[in-house]
């Protein structure tokens, strides 16, 4: 079994998520007492935070680069990035290793259009949710359909991360506003919604919605464990 590689920390909530889904679902796969290999650093989110928010996108790829280093030298034989948004500097921590990084945006655009979809919804950060490098790889390189909500409602949903989700608060008000946002994408023709933050998963799952919905995380740990057992 190769080692799984965690660069973690962002935010820690969604990477306990993470931990557990590769054990249950390396378990699940073998059986017995089976358990993932995993090699973990985990990260000061505020600092990252901090960074974000600054547009000071350098630095945090350069911490990031360093963690993934460190998982490296423990003996990760592939890295995956637990958080969509610091994507956006994939590019830099991919520069700093020599293994491979298994990319989010990649394996839920595989999964996407497996199931047929050409237009989908999708729900993140203000920075996934706007800028290119997880929108625009969607679009380029898979051929996707990608719609966004209004800047009012990204800026709800970005809130809601960063104030209540980052800190572990699920609230039922704040999904109320998650499932009307998905309808109003539905009504303009998405046939499917991303959630394009780890940390959605807390507040939206399958069961609240008939929207299909595409959960990254779970996404992301199902395809390492493929890679972990090949």
């Amino acid at each position: 079994m190769k080692t799984i590689g965690l660069l973690g920390g962002m935010s820690w909530e969604s990477t306990e998520i993470y931990y557990r889904l590769l054990n249950e679902g390396v378990k699940a796969k073998l059986g017995g007492l089976h358990s993932a290999r995993i090699a973990m650093v985990s990260v000061d989110f505020q600092e990252i935070e901090e960074m974000q928010h600054n547009g000071d996108w350098d630095s945090a790829g350069r911490t990031l680069a360093q963690a993934a280093r460190q998982v490296e030298a423990a003996g990760a034989d592939f890295l995956l990035i637990c958080t969509n948004t610091m994507h956006k500097v994939a590019p830099q921590i991919q520069e700093s290793i020599s293994i491979p990084i298994l990319h989010l945006a990649d394996a839920t655009a595989k999964r996407i259009l497996a199931a047929g979809i050409k237009t989908i919804g999708l729900l993140g950060t203000n920075f996934t949710m706007e800028q290119d490098f997880y929108k625009g790889r969607l679009i380029e390189k898979f051929g996707l359909n990608v719609l966004v909500p209004p800047k009012a409602d990204r800026d709800i949903i970005h809130r809601i991360i960063y104030d209540e989700l980052c800190l572990g608060q699920v609230k039922d008000a704040s999904r109320d506003a998650y499932l009307r946002i998905m309808e109003d994408l539905r009504s303009q023709g998405a046939e499917g919604i991303i959630e394009g933050c780890t940390e959605i998963v807390m507040l939206v799952q399958q069961h609240h919605t008939d929207i299909p919905l595409y959960d990254t995380t779970s996404i992301h740990a199902e395809e390492a464990i493929l890679e972990a057992i090949r």
